[in-house]
């Protein structure tokens, strides 16, 4: 199944299946119950350092893409809760939720893309 991405600002839909929170930061003005999420994965965030790096700029975009996928490979807990997720991904639909207002340069894209990709292996 595809993996979705998704603004926490969006409404909540059935179409979204599993729904896991993909920021470090829990996003201003959305209540828990408003979320409706079944997860907050921490884990798979950027760290603060690379996240304030990259301050949603375009043009670091490739870079952080970079640091980011070389910070998910040295995290053994990221790791395992990306392969967790995506081995989800396979029986039902996963939304990975975030809040960045930029939603074509943002870590939940690049979570979804090597998802897909790794899906599309097995």
């Amino acid at each position: 199944m595809p993996v979705q991405i998704k603004r926490i600002y969006e409404q909540v839909s059935e179409k979204d299946g599993y729904r896991v929170l993909v920021d470090k930061v829990w996003p201003r003005g959305v209540s828990k119950e408003h979320a409706k999420l079944d997860e907050w994965a921490k884990e798979i965030t950027p760290t603060s350092e690379l996240r304030k790096w990259f301050n949603h700029e375009k043009d670091k975009f490739f870079v952080f893409a970079e640091e980011y996928k070389k910070e998910l490979q040295s995290n053994k807990e990221g790791r395992q809760k990306l392969n967790e997720l995506t081995n989800k991904a396979v029986d039902e639909e996963v939304t990975l939720v975030f809040a960045a207002k930029d939603e074509k340069y943002n870590h939940a894209v690049l979570l979804q893309q090597w998802m897909e990709k790794k899906l599309e292996k097995e």
